[in-house]
């Protein structure tokens, strides 16, 4: 079954069927199949879900909300194409968001939770070891998950929501200017604040997040990377 045979316009309501197809492009965008400036064609979008170009346009304006889309004035909707200032934005963001998310985790964090991070850094490792698009993909959106995991266990919702936007932002990033083709998001890394989480050394934790942090940004130039179109990236 295809994904537009799940978004059939007659078994979904309008606004999950918008919401549904916000979740397939974001994703798209986020795992790096579509590449920063890619048209996203109102026609073509609808045609591909099936769906009217009323539930396309709300589907974009969702992601043109949280900055993934950028919509042009008698051109039509594009992958945010994030400037060399909007990239170190991000980043500038992180820094100061993560630090508070880690402190937040530290507090909260129980004996399940370490075990969960556990399991996400071996997937991580798995997917490292694995080779291909879609195991790169994985592995891009593995170690994004870490981050959003941290978010999570901090209790605040505000900042989940944030960091589910800037992880999100960071992915157009490292898309566009990610000088190894595959995040610097190292697992290595990722396993030093999680020994440091689990001795409950928050203030470990936070400068680890800090390096962490820099380590990603320094791995950015300006290349750009091609993407593909988007049936491909759809995979419809």
């Amino acid at each position: 079954m295809t994904i537009s045979d799940m978004l059939s316009p007659f078994d979904i309501p309008p606004d999950d069927r918008a919401l549904a197809i916000r979740e397939t492009l974001r994703n798209a965008i986020v795992d790096r199949r579509l590449a920063p400036g890619t048209k996203l064609s109102e026609s073509e979008v609808g045609s591909l879900f099936e769906a009217s170009r009323t539930v396309v346009r709300a589907a974009l304006q969702m992601l043109a909300f949280e900055g993934l889309v950028k919509s042009e004035r008698n051109r039509g909707a594009f992958v945010a194409n994030p400037t060399p200032e909007e990239a170190r934005q991000v980043f500038a963001s992180r820094r100061l968001i993560e630090p508070g998310i880690v402190a937040g985790a530290v507090e909260r964090v129980t004996d399940a939770d370490i075990e969960a991070f556990r399991h996400q850094l071996q997937e991580e490792v798995r997917f490292m070891n694995e080779r291909g698009p879609a195991a790169r993909r994985a592995e891009i959106k593995a170690s994004g998950d870490f981050h959003l995991m941290l978010a999570q266990l901090s209790g605040n919702i505000i900042l989940q929501r944030f960091m589910d936007e800037l992880i999100a932002r960071s992915s157009l990033v490292i898309a566009l200017y990610g000088s190894t083709g595959v995040s610097r998001c190292g697992h290595n890394e990722h396993g030093d604040i999680l020994e440091a989480l689990e001795k409950r050394d928050v203030k470990q934790a936070s400068a680890l997040m800090l390096h962490h942090i820099d380590h990603i940004e320094a791995d950015l130039d300006i290349r750009v990377r091609e993407g593909l179109a988007l049936r491909d990236a759809l995979d419809i």
